[in-house]
């Protein structure tokens, strides 16, 4: 384990200086059931992955990202999924360290790690904050037992309340993921679960609307009409009463689907949506990094053995290597900006695209209430244009 403050109040621990930063995201792919509404990269093994050789995998990769990008001051660690807290806590202790080595972690910078609320894994919450984990991302995703059956958790609600109990208890900071938009669902239905969530939270909430994915159960069943999703003007109230609900108790949203108290925002996630660098490392891993002639995109193999043979084989498990040209990133950036309460910053944008955004059509959307100036830096998304954020960015793009 490296060294680490004890405890912190969430802004240190948090170390947002407004800048996009560079993070590292570490993917573990296995799970214990597919989701039915998941189209993540991940996996059901009947027999256990060996996690002594997947864990020296992970470390060969980190060392060979260390090679491609250089040194550079780590702002962030996320160890994703698949199911993290299935991993035994010495192989996160590995990896963690693994990462450290290669990279000199900043002491306290934020190290997330993505959990479930059933018991045997909550049961490992102390060791992980013992290998340097101190912020957890729990996937709740409903306070109600017949729609966590329908979401396909394994785990129910009072297994859930007391993993967040637990984990405010262990963990220097929390966030824990809801679900809505879900069949049958009401306004007054919604809104007593949020609450009642918020009554739960400590300094963090992700609340997605439920999406159809192409190649998930959810997909071929609701094809077949075995159920059906909230109609368009359900879904876009029901967006509004949580960002209504959110705000009045404390957690105000900072991007479209994630809420913080202000300071406890997610620095890995800001990474993403500043259009920061980071390296991807696992299974299925994707890492966008500025090489030499241009951001570089490494997309890792999926399949985890065939990875795991890679790695071993010739240090990395890299699939596909992409040189984005500046419209794509501008485009990319352009995605992800708009997404933020924070809004783009028109100087890095025009930087990236050598070129305006779009004044014709920007002004356009300023004029419709789609968008709106933050200063002459910054422009951002509006309550009605986060609802079409698609077509805002699409046409933006143009």
């Amino acid at each position: 384990m490296f060294a680490e403050p004890a405890m912190h109040t969430p802004s240190p621990i948090n170390g947002d200086d407004g800048a996009p930063g560079f993070g590292i995201y570490l993917h573990w792919p296995f799970c214990a059931a597919k989701c039915p509404y998941c189209d993540f990269n991940s996996h059901v093994r009947h027999d256990r992955p060996d996690q002594a050789r997947f864990a020296k995998a992970f470390a060969s990769e980190l060392a060979a990202m260390r090679e491609e990008t250089g040194p550079r001051e780590v702002t962030s660690v996320f160890i994703g999924g698949g199911t993290p807290s299935l991993m035994e806590v010495e192989t996160v202790a590995t990896i963690l360290e693994a990462a450290n080595r290669v990279y000199s972690l900043p002491a306290g910078i934020e190290i997330t790690m993505e959990a479930n609320p059933q018991s045997a894994e909550a049961g490992r919450f102390a060791s992980y904050r013992e290998a340097g984990v101190n912020r957890l991302s729990l996937g709740v995703q409903s306070l109600i037992d017949t729609d966590l059956r329908f979401l396909g958790r394994l785990h129910d609600v009072a297994e859930a309340r007391a993993a967040i109990e637990l984990a405010r208890q262990t963990f220097p900071r929390l966030s824990f993921d809801l679900i809505y938009a879900r069949p049958g669902q009401t306004m007054e239905g919604w809104a007593a679960e949020l609450n009642a969530a918020i009554d739960l939270a400590a300094d963090h909430l992700s609340l997605y609307q439920l999406t159809i994915e192409d190649g998930t159960a959810f997909k071929r069943l609701y094809d077949a009409k075995k159920f059906r999703l909230p109609e368009e003007g359900l879904a876009a109230d029901l967006y509004a009463i949580t960002q209504d609900i959110t705000a009045e108790r404390g957690l105000p949203a900072y991007e479209v689907s994630n809420h913080a108290v202000p300071g406890a925002e997610s620095r890995h996630n800001l990474t993403y949506w500043r259009y920061g660098e980071y390296v991807g490392v696992g299974p299925g891993a994707h890492g966008r990094f500025r090489f030499e002639d241009g951001r570089r995109v490494t997309m890792a193999e999926r399949h985890p053995e065939r990875w795991l043979e890679m790695v071993e084989e010739s240090g990395a498990g890299t699939a596909e290597i992409e040189q984005l040209t500046d419209y794509e990133q501008a485009d990319e950036m352009l995605l992800m900006g708009l997404r933020l309460t924070e809004g783009l910053d028109l100087a890095r944008y025009e930087a990236i695209a050598g070129r305006d955004l779009a004044p014709e059509r920007l002004s356009l959307l300023i004029d419709e209430g789609f968008v709106e100036p933050l200063g002459n830096s910054r422009v951002r998304a509006t309550r009605a244009g986060m609802v079409v954020l698609d077509a805002v960015v699409a046409d933006l793009a143009a």
